[in-house]
């Protein structure tokens, strides 16, 4: 199927040699997996992802519930092309990341997505910064918020705003995404400059959830959200 030897096929499967991204691509296609096998190869053969990425990504791979709060940006599952691709960029400008590296986080990126939408839900709470930093521009941000405005249509979908009027009461301060898995147990994840951090203890994990459950009911309801993008965007394409 998949038109490669029995050979070759078992070196990778006793870990003798690397799989070439051709052979992961088509054994993808062939088992219908929706891209899950690119994905894995992507986080464990590339060196562009932060340290603790690759291991979050294979468990966000298995969820059954995302939920998770950012700040400042856009979160990547809900990032158009244009909007991710002006972000790391960015960073090859200032020297943060070599064109490759941000090729591969965008190849990264687009395969994430492509798996998120087997998500029964995803839950994001944004604050009412990640709205107002206008990445790639007026007209790319203008964009970014009006696919917003769409992903906020799909019944596997909430999109919440913490507004700033929340002020200090806004009980997270960190970005934060919390993952159910098939047998109920959860996991979170959270980020440094430098690496991410997995976070399974299961004390933590609930104070963390708790936490966001607060943010969920304290944060603008659905239409409320959407009508607050709908104003962002808006006042984008005037000034574009």
């Amino acid at each position: 199927m998949i038109q490669y030897s029995g050979a070759y096929i078992s070196s990778v499967e006793r870990a003798q040699r690397p799989p070439s991204h051709k052979f992961v691509t088509k054994t993808d296609e062939a088992l219908k997996t929706g891209g899950t096998l690119e994905l894995l190869w992507l986080s464990y053969t590339k060196g562009s992802l932060i340290e603790g990425f690759p291991e979050y990504s294979t468990r966000e791979r298995e969820a059954i519930a995302i939920r998770l709060f950012e700040i400042d940006m856009i979160p990547g599952i809900l990032q158009t092309v244009e909007f991710a691709t002006a972000y790391e960029f960015a960073a090859v400008r200032r020297g943060d990341a070599t064109q490759e590296q941000a090729n591969e986080r965008l190849s990264f990126l687009a395969v994430r997505q492509r798996l998120l939408n087997q998500v029964p839900t995803i839950h994001a709470v944004l604050d009412e910064s990640c709205l107002l930093r206008p990445i790639g521009g007026h007209d790319v941000m203008a964009q970014q918020l009006g696919h917003l405005e769409q992903l906020s249509q799909q019944p596997n979908m909430v999109i919440q705003v913490a507004p700033f009027s929340l002020r200090e009461e806004r009980p997270l301060s960190h970005p934060v995404v919390l993952l159910t898995l098939p047998n109920r147990s959860m996991v979170s994840y959270t980020e440094t400059l430098h690496r991410g951090y997995l976070e399974r203890d299961a004390e933590t994990v609930a104070k963390w959830a708790r936490g966001y459950d607060r943010l969920q009911a304290e944060a603008s309801n659905r239409a409320e959200s959407l009508a607050m993008i709908r104003k962002v965007r808006k006042e984008l394409e005037s000034h574009g």
